[in-house]
């Protein structure tokens, strides 16, 4: 593993300790972890402070910092507008029949990642149990992207979903102001929408619904 990979959400790079914290202390703690490159561990990931989203893909422990702004404004505002399907479906024509959660922490065979909004179809609910975590995959997820996050999100998380069965993915750059439909297929993943700025959209897999992604972009957002 060669030591944690940081990666920071919103862009800034080279902030803080070399280990991906704040303070020498937290930085101690994890050096304690890895001292002959071992897969990283659940135990491992509880020893991260609450202020850092951690992630573990490949055996690799990977830390970011809280979303800046325009990433949690996008993620906040995409919730929003899909909260139509966000109970249960009275009607075959009507919006309904999905569970949401925001930033849910997935336990996907050896892989625990924590993707910016996940649902699941009713019918494939987790069951009900007082926990932190979730090993049922999602039937879609959203993972809002960043300069540094962006590559971590296509390269290395997406193989996961697809290994996993994921339906659907939408990459969000609240930057670019820009959508990525993706639908999974046997033999990969398939673009099926890709949308900018200001546009209407109607994407899978709630295409039913007609979205103004232009309200998911915080203004003047640099």
């Amino acid at each position: 593993m060669g030591g944690l990979a940081p990666t920071e959400r919103d862009g800034t790079a080279g902030r803080g300790d070399a280990c991906g914290v704040t303070s020498a202390a937290d930085c101690a703690s994890f050096a304690r972890m890895d001292p002959a490159q071992r897969r990283a561990t659940y135990a491992d990931l509880l020893q991260v402070p609450d202020r850092f989203i951690a992630e573990i893909l490949d055996g690799e422990l990977l830390t970011a910092p809280r979303p800046a702004f325009p990433h949690a404004r996008a993620a906040l505002v995409i919730i929003q507008d899909l909260s139509p399907f966000d109970r249960p479906r009275s009607d075959a024509d009507e919006p309904g029949g999905w569970w949401f959660l925001f930033e849910p922490e997935l336990h996907l065979g050896a892989d625990i990642l924590v993707p910016d909004i996940a649902a699941w179809r009713h019918e494939n609910m987790p069951p009900a149990k007082n926990l932190a975590y979730t090993d049922r995959a999602p039937d879609w997820i959203c993972e809002v992207v960043s300069p540094s996050t962006g590559r971590t999100d296509r390269v290395r998380k997406t193989p996961i979903y697809a290994r996993e069965r994921v339906g659907h993915v939408w990459l969000v750059d609240p930057l670019q102001r820009t959508l990525e439909v993706y639908r999974r297929q046997e033999s990969g993943w398939l673009v099926v929408g890709s949308h900018g700025d200001v546009e209407h959209v109607h994407a899978e897999p709630f295409e039913t619904l007609e979205i103004d992604i232009s309200r998911w972009w915080l203004e003047h957002a640099e």
